[in-house]
């Protein structure tokens, strides 16, 4: 009787002289002292650097939760010496111009926490191979502008002017760009009238690239200003007041659409009239990505180029966290490359808003997809510098 056993434990006694000596640390780094010892004594510490100060940058779960752990500037500050930038990330939390379910004044804070996990030394990109935050520009978070919840039209003054003061100042890179550069955090959607408000001033009228599952170019007497002039202003018409104000261009569009409208026919004459072509849900089932990015592209040609992001363009299941959600939606990645594939515009603002965390599920859906939004809208920036018409 043969004992097939043997070989076996044979095989396994041999594969325990082949294999490799690993020594665990018996103690916590901190334990043993790090910063009085050499790298080459303790292998088992990160091998970005040796340097203390830098392993303190590298840092992501700690400190301050700014965006993508970039530094903090006090861009809203009186002083003039204030540090210079190119491209600064401003929070937004207003969402009394709601319709639906309130909350996005959070989406600011939340959209911060989404992004802990990126951090400019580990952000090379799979598909590129490029790091965009390690380019020409200064990139950093100015923190959130100071927004009154009591009065909505107090709060987008406050807003425009935090705008105005955030791209007033001189940039880093004055050879590539004199002017600033604003990605907003949302929020709900009105606050993309104070950006755009704030844009003109550099760089004239905009194209909208407006990502979304509403068209939000309701005429005020359709949507809210039948009750007061005052309501008339909120997420749902401020492209059709960007209008009506000389801010954006006639060649604008939607990508994403899919929601209803209140009547037959007036909303989307109105929507044309307003400078916008529709690009809905569904034509990415036509035309795929590709088309997609096609169409948009020769929609804005060689404008300046505004993008809007309304996180609920992403179907709930990838995006629960918003006040107006619509079924029927694009996934995160279809988002993405839509995104990416739009290098080479003049993007000369850009937000992504309406997340509202309260709605949020465990595994942070909604908030790490905004945060991936914001990073793609930024890397579009760092792409495609643009100079001002005017400062």
């Amino acid at each position: 009787m043969i004992n097939r056993g043997w070989p076996l434990l044979l095989f396994l006694h041999q594969a325990t002289t082949w294999a490799r000596d690993i020594t665990f640390p018996p103690l916590a780094p901190h334990q043993l002292g790090i910063y009085g010892k050499s790298h080459s004594q303790q292998p088992y510490l990160s091998p970005v650097t040796p340097d203390p100060d830098l392993l303190l940058e590298f840092e992501k779960f700690s400190g301050l939760a700014t965006f993508a752990n970039l530094p903090w500037v006090h861009c809203l500050s009186h002083d003039d010496q204030v540090d210079k930038y190119d491209i600064a990330f401003l929070g937004a939390p207003f969402d009394t111009g709601t319709t639906g379910r309130p909350g996005s004044r959070f989406g600011p804070t939340g959209i911060r926490a989404g992004s802990r996990r990126i951090a400019a030394p580990f952000a090379w990109s799979p598909y590129t191979h490029d790091n965009n935050f390690l380019k020409w520009a200064r990139i950093v978070d100015c923190g959130d502008a100071p927004l009154t919840f009591l009065d909505n039209t107090v709060a987008l003054q406050q807003l425009g002017k935090a705008h105005k003061v955030v791209s007033g100042r001189t940039a880093n890179a004055t050879e590539v760009a004199t002017v600033p550069r604003i990605i907003t955090l949302g929020g709900d959607h009105t606050t993309t009238l104070a950006a755009l408000r704030s844009t003109i001033d550099h760089w004239g009228p905009v194209s909208v690239i407006h990502f979304d599952s509403h068209i939000d170019t309701w005429d005020p007497k359709v949507l809210g200003g039948g009750f007061s002039h005052y309501a008339g202003v909120n997420h749902g018409t401020f492209l059709h007041i960007a209008h009506e104000e000389g801010l954006i261009l006639n060649s604008s569009a939607h990508a994403g659409i899919r929601a209803p409208a209140s009547n037959q026919k007036y909303d989307w004459r109105n929507d044309r009239r307003c400078g916008f072509e529709i690009i809905t849900a569904r034509d990415i089932d036509k035309i795929g990505v590709a088309g997609i990015i096609s169409k948009l592209k020769t929609r804005v040609g060689n404008t300046n180029v505004y993008i809007s992001v309304d996180i609920d363009v992403l179907d709930p299941a990838y995006a629960p966290a918003t006040g107006t959600a619509e079924v029927g939606g694009w996934t995160t990645r279809e988002l993405l490359s839509i995104l990416d594939g739009l290098e080479g515009l003049n993007v000369i603002g850009a937000d992504v808003v309406e997340v509202a965390p309260a709605y949020d599920n465990a595994g942070q859906t909604t908030v790490l997809a905004a945060s991936e939004v914001a990073v793609s809208l930024m890397s579009l920036m760092v792409e495609t510098p643009v100079k001002p018409v005017k400062t």
